[in-house]
């Protein structure tokens, strides 16, 4: 089967658009409204310790305000956590108060790299895809840690380009290479994809989807840089369905200059 055109498929959900946008660090929630309507996305993280889940129109946590359930997937995160418990603790909270049974797990305790914690990930994603809940795991970008998500059932695994906010780029593009070449679900590169060049990369190697929030929502014009990004995503994931052409250590040319004057000649 061709490849071309093929929508994205997460835990038999079909989406049309393959960047998935966070909500943090935008300047008002208005501002994000408008840049998640700029990028086409149909999947927004939702820090669930930023949102309002008791009904109280919390004014400081108003975020679930600006978002249209109706045009994007929820996907509450479980940002902050520092462990496996406080992850499935808050995954059943968001589920309680009416959010998709859908998670991003994410457990980072360190605060100053906030590298996710491979063993308490495992351990909250087999409890949460035993309770029904469809788990996107955020990982550092190991391929045996990969295998095993995908292995106890986990919707994707998400992998990091470089440390959360940093916008460096694919500084792990080896392993993330080795991750989609064994991968039996999609693979998500999350975490700091800081250029649309960055996700056009991403896609280009066979990445499913990317996940960005840093380097759009702090831009000058976040608009713009949400557009910037769909466009990316769109011609990376062309360019890996039609294939690169190989590298050459050799010049090549492009048009047949000797039969050209072989012909001249004669």
């Amino acid at each position: 089967m061709s490849l071309q055109n093929q929508p994205l498929v997460i835990a038999g959900r079909t989406f049309q658009s393959r960047l998935i946008l966070g909500t943090g660090k935008f300047s008002a929630p208005e501002a994000m409204r408008d840049a998640l309507a700029a990028s086409g996305t149909e999947i927004v993280t939702v820090a669930l310790r930023r949102a309002d889940l008791s009904g109280g129109k919390d004014p400081f946590a108003n975020i679930l305000e600006f978002i249209d359930p109706a045009k994007y997937l929820l996907l509450p995160n479980t940002s902050g956590a520092m462990n496996a418990a406080e992850a499935v603790r808050l995954a059943k909270l968001a589920a309680a108060a009416g959010l998709p049974k859908w998670v991003k797990l994410e457990i980072h305790p360190d605060p100053r790299y906030l590298l996710p914690d491979p063993m308490e990930t495992f351990a909250a994603a087999e409890i949460l895809v035993q309770e029904g809940f469809t788990v996107l795991p955020y990982i550092n970008a190991d391929p045996v840690l990969a295998k095993r998500l995908q292995e106890i059932g986990c919707a994707t695994v998400m992998p990091l380009g470089a440390p959360i906010g940093s916008n460096r780029g694919l500084q792990t593009r080896d392993q993330i290479r080795i991750i989609i070449e064994q991968a039996t679900v999609p693979v998500v590169v999350d975490a700091g994809l800081g250029a649309p060049s960055h996700a056009a990369a991403a896609m280009e190697m066979g990445a499913a989807a990317v996940l960005v929030n840093t380097a759009i929502a702090v831009a000058s014009d976040p608009n713009r840089m949400a557009a910037a990004f769909k466009s990316a995503v769109v011609a990376g994931r062309a360019a890996y369905e039609v294939e690169l052409a190989p590298p050459s250590e050799q010049a090549r040319p492009t048009s047949p200059l000797m039969a050209f004057l072989d012909c001249a000649r004669s």
